[in-house]
Order: C-alpha cells, then structure tokens, then sequence
C-alpha cells in the first residue's frame, strides 16, 4: 500500500522505507498470463468467502504458540508484539486480526518496467532492508519468485540516485527479532537531509 501511495501522492511523501518487502507485486509480461493470474485470484477469493468460518479463539499461550509454529524465524517475544495489535481479546480468548483475504494476492501487479517508472516518481528517496535470511534472497528463493531478483536489478540499476538497498543479518522479522539491526539504519536514513514529514 504505500508504495502506491508514494507514487499516487509523491507530493506528501518525502521517503519510504520498505522491510522485507520490494513493494510490489509483479504482473506476468504475457497478457494471457496476466488474465488466468487475475481469474486465478478472483477464483480463489470467492472460494475462501464460501468457506469461512469464524474466526476461533485460543488462550493467549495458545495463540502465542500457533503464531510461532506458523513463523519458525520469530522469537517468542516478537511473537507477543505481533500479537498485542495482530489480535483482539474476547471474553472465549484471543481472536486473531487477520483477515485471510489478503492472502489471494487480488492486489494489484505490475511488470518490473511499471514498478521503476513508478518509483521514480518519488520525490525523495526509497530505503529497502532485506534479511539475509529472508524472504527476498535471490538465491534461496523458489523458481517462481524470480521476480524479486529483477526487481532488485531493476531498482539497483535505475534508480540508484533514490534507492538504498541494505543486506542486514537477521531473518524476515530482523525489525522484531533484533531492533539494534535496523534501527540505526533507519534513523539515518530519516534524519538525513533534514527532510520533514507532511502527513
């Protein structure tokens, strides 16, 4: 999402900083590829609204424990952060936050050429922090996600002048996990250039 409102609003937005994430989805070149993608999404949506239930509530170390079976790199601590905003308190216990819908990928994509020209239009700068044991190493990915590998190409060659991309130590909850990673990247990152918050 803010990606897109960086490149919709680059007026209000003086940086982005991105954890994990590349920001985008890619879309298929093909346009029949992208057409059975879409449908594929859509399909998948509608089937998942056919067959909700409610939502279940668990103990709190119920709950805890789901969430790191779920996410084997998270600590036990980062898990409770996650679950302070991440669930609601019920008088049967806690009720996850999430909403499974967001998993169909129904969002919107675009191929890496609309990704660049998009990104250039941020007015400031782009921090991206990737994991080393993340989800975004090119080479530890599935052959499916070669996209995240030109996407980093992409935005190393074109936009070099606006774009940080860090490897940091650490796995895709690195920010949680271990703050101290991040942290001061990220205050650099925002104090430079004495830029000011328009939001």
């Amino acid at each position: 999402i803010s990606p897109q409102f960086c490149f919709l609003y680059p007026e209000m937005v003086d940086k982005l900083i991105l954890l994990e994430n590349l920001g985008f989805l890619l879309a298929p070149e093909d346009t029949e590829a992208w057409l059975k993608s879409k449908r594929l999404a859509i399909d998948r949506l509608l089937s998942l609204e056919a067959t909700q239930q409610a939502p279940k509530a668990r103990s709190p170390e119920a709950a805890l424990q789901r969430l790191l079976e779920a996410n084997s790199h998270l600590t036990a601590e980062g898990g409770a952060i996650l679950l302070q905003r991440g669930a609601t308190e019920t008088p049967a216990g806690l009720v996850y936050n999430r909403d499974m819908r967001v998993r169909t990928q129904s969002r919107e994509s675009f191929t890496v050429e609309q990704c660049v020209k998009l990104l250039q239009k941020i007015q400031d700068r782009v921090l991206i922090i990737v994991a080393q044991d993340g989800f975004l190493v090119p080479h530890k990915l599935h052959s499916r996600n070669h996209f995240v590998k030109a996407l980093r190409e992409a935005f190393e060659s074109t936009l070099k002048e606006h774009i940080q991309l860090i490897e940091v130590p650490g796995s895709h909850f690195v920010h949680l996990n271990e703050p101290e990673v991040v942290s001061g990247i990220i205050s650099n990152f925002l104090t430079a250039q004495n830029t000011r918050a328009r939001l």
